[in-house]
């Protein structure tokens, strides 16, 4: 597994976050992943997708559910 963190990132949260804290987390895509991370803990763990994953995570939030 590489820990290894590119030296910057452009994080962004999502447009529904309010500017009161509370629970957000932000994104940042490079070229072959998806990292997210908490709004809170900027320099605290991160996670990272496969932008495949990621794009399927983010379709199937958009669907309605029964």
């Amino acid at each position: 597994m590489n820990t290894e963190q590119p030296a910057r990132l452009d994080w962004f949260k999502s447009s529904y976050s309010s500017g009161e804290g509370g629970a957000c987390v932000e994104v940042a895509a490079e070229a072959t992943v998806v990292r997210v991370r908490d709004s809170k803990e900027r320099s605290g763990p991160q996670l990272a997708f496969a932008r495949s994953a990621w794009a399927g995570f983010v379709t199937d939030l958009g669907r309605d559910r029964i």
